[in-house]
């Protein structure tokens, strides 16, 4: 079992698809910078890693290089959600972040920044080919933030991941997309390029519905976030809640202590996701 310390940002996205900053097993509750200094000895080599994983800013570099991410989701009650998991992942580097709305939601969207792409093409009837020929420009995809419960746009919103699985693009699944997994679990078992971000209440459906129903409170523990990872054959599952608990089933569960605050990457506004090696 392994403590993450990370440091958390509300409001960014995601650029690489795990984590970030393993304490040892008792190591306590030391806040993180002490639990650092007693590791690295200074900030230092942690710093060296992180900047591997950052691209870096030259001019022999385009826009569009150092990230180009997808957000499905926004609805007409719902525009805040696609909003912030987009302007996030522009405001920690990313060059260019483009949402996918319905028609209600675009001009709302829009009105929040000048900076982002937004395509006003869910309730279209052609919507997910429309979607899919932007698909190969990504470098991630979310679906879900605001995206609603409509049936039609939840159809979408599936043949969308499907194409995005054809071309192995990484992707963020959160919000109500997560009720397409409920209801099709095979669409994302063993897509490994998945993060699954559901809250307390979330999980636990996901939880009952992978592992028999089970109701004697197992899925509150940390081990239960392992055992759905494992269910779904090595996706990272993140529990959102007031302790966070990750897990991709092989490197064990997580739970993440709140003792500082350092940049963490969601989408959605909600997780961070770096691994640094």
């Amino acid at each position: 079992m392994y403590r993450v310390t990370m440091l958390k940002y509300k409001a960014c996205s995601m650029v690489s698809p795990k984590l970030v900053l393993l304490a040892p097993p008792g190591a306590g509750a030391l806040p993180a910078f002490l639990w650092l200094r007693r590791r690295f000895g200074t900030m230092e080599p942690l710093m060296q890693r992180v900047k591997l994983i950052i691209p870096p800013l030259t001019p022999e570099k385009h826009k569009g290089q150092a990230g180009r991410i997808g957000i499905v989701g926004g609805c007409e009650d719902y525009t805040g959600a696609p909003y912030f998991a987009a302007i996030s992942a522009m405001k920690v580097g990313a060059d260019l972040a483009h949402i996918f709305c319905t028609r209600g939601a675009a001009p709302v969207i829009k009105s929040y920044s000048p900076e982002l792409i937004v395509h006003p093409v869910l309730d279209h009837d052609e919507a997910p080919q429309e979607v899919s020929r932007w698909l190969p420009r990504f470098h991630s995809l979310v679906i879900g933030p605001g995206l609603g419960r409509d049936p039609g746009i939840l159809k979408t919103a599936k043949g969308i991941i499907e194409a995005a699985k054809g071309l192995s693009i990484p992707l963020v699944i959160d919000a109500d997309a997560l009720e397409l997994v409920h209801q099709n679990i095979s669409m994302i078992k063993g897509y490994r390029n998945t993060i699954l971000t559901p809250n307390v209440v979330e999980f636990t459906r996901l939880f009952n519905t992978l592992l028999d129903n089970q109701t004697n409170e197992r899925e509150k523990s940390e081990e239960a976030v392992r055992d759905v990872s494992l269910a779904l054959d090595g996706i990272t599952v993140v529990r959102k809640g007031h302790a966070d608990v990750i897990s991709d089933g092989s490197t064990g569960v997580m739970g993440i202590e709140w003792n500082v605050r350092i940049l963490y990457f969601s989408l959605e506004a909600k997780t961070c996701i770096f691994m640094i090696h």
